[in-house]
């Protein structure tokens, strides 16, 4: 797969979870004014805050998904994107309050890993 951005350009990131409420937003906020990154976070179901769809995963460079069901959901959904899309699941469950800081932790930790393996 060809590299998507360069060290001079923003990396768009599109993270996702179930309504776009708790871990997506959370992740969301805490990356919105990152110099790295151009951000945005939508939901996998239809009463999500920002529901997924075709535009917004076009738009992204990398997706970041919460749980492997979400991934799942986007290659069902939408093969041809899905094919053609960095996609890393952070396995954190739906356990978590919106910017509580134990869930601000567990992303900033694991969004920084897989960005410093340059998996996103």
């Amino acid at each position: 797969m060809q590299q998507l951005w360069t060290d001079k350009s923003k990396l768009k990131l599109l993270f996702v979870c179930t309504v776009n409420r708790m871990r997506s937003a959370t992740a969301h906020k805490i990356y919105e004014d990152d110099k790295r990154f151009e951000v945005k976070s939508a939901g996998t179901d239809k009463s999500a805050n920002t529901v997924i769809s075709d535009e917004i995963l076009s738009w992204a460079d990398s997706i970041i998904v919460m749980e492997k069901h979400h991934r799942n959901f986007i290659r069902q959904k939408f093969p041809e994107i899905y094919k053609n899309k960095k996609i890393v699941c952070l396995y954190i469950p739906d356990d978590y309050d919106y910017m509580q800081t134990e869930l601000i932790d567990i992303l900033k930790n694991k969004v920084e890993d897989v960005y410093r393996r340059r998996l996103i």
